[in-house]
């Protein structure tokens, strides 16, 4: 009889790099988004700059991405305060009226 190990991280979420389940796709996206933008502006307008243009949209979209996991896989507006929601019943309800 044979003796399998359950791996017991399957809950988990895919982590790389610091970044973990849908950021990374985010982060990937960033990558090849700044380096297209960098190729064209390389092309339409300086080496030099399509380089600057690169680095800048790189380093802009991974902090932006990492900036908003800090607030979770699942973004939810929590709101700061009281509120006070008025119930509004009209006056007989539940009756037939009959």
């Amino acid at each position: 009889m044979k003796l399998y190990l359950v791996y017991k991280g399957l809950q988990k979420p895919l982590v790389y790099r610091g970044f973990k389940g849908k950021f990374i796709a985010y982060g990937i996206s960033s990558l090849g988004l700044g380096l297209v933008l960098g190729g064209l502006s390389g092309a339409m307008v300086n080496m030099y700059i399509g380089g600057l243009v690169t680095i800048a949209s790189i380093a802009s979209g991974l902090s932006y991405t990492f900036s908003k996991q800090q607030s979770g896989l699942h973004d939810k507006t929590r709101s700061k305060g009281i509120f006070i929601h008025r119930i509004y019943l009209r006056r007989g309800y539940g009756k037939t009226g009959i």
